[in-house]
């Protein structure tokens, strides 16, 4: 499973942007898809989640109420819109996937988001 980030960017403070994420290889079938970011000098935090099959989604009170994940199963693909941006939210933003259901297996590259004040 390959999963390939984009959408990153510089980005003004209460600015929005969208990311995507696209996976490949084999039959994509997921648990479930996640967003991380880590902003520098700061460990890997959860952003978001959202269940493959279901659509469930879990957000981190950090972005709770700015955020949405959402899928295209058809295309593979997951998105995360951020709205009202803050420097807090400058990092680099990962997906991932969790196709067993016991750990995210797969990640992306990373893409970076930086927010100017």
């Amino acid at each position: 499973v390959q999963l390939q980030a984009s959408g990153g960017g510089l980005v003004p403070a209460g600015g929005s942007l969208r990311l995507s994420c696209a996976a490949s290889g084999r039959t994509f079938n997921s648990y479930k898809m996640g967003w991380f970011r880590q902003a520098p000098g700061k460990d890997r935090e959860f952003v978001a989640s959202i269940m493959w099959s279901a659509g469930n989604t879990l957000y981190a009170d950090s972005v709770k109420g700015r955020a949405t994940i959402s899928r295209d199963r058809a295309k593979n693909t997951i998105y995360l819109q951020i709205d009202s941006l803050n420097a807090e939210d400058t990092a680099v933003y990962y997906c991932s996937a969790d196709i067993t259901g016991r750990a995210y297996e797969y990640w992306g590259q990373g893409t970076l988001v930086t927010v100017s004040s």
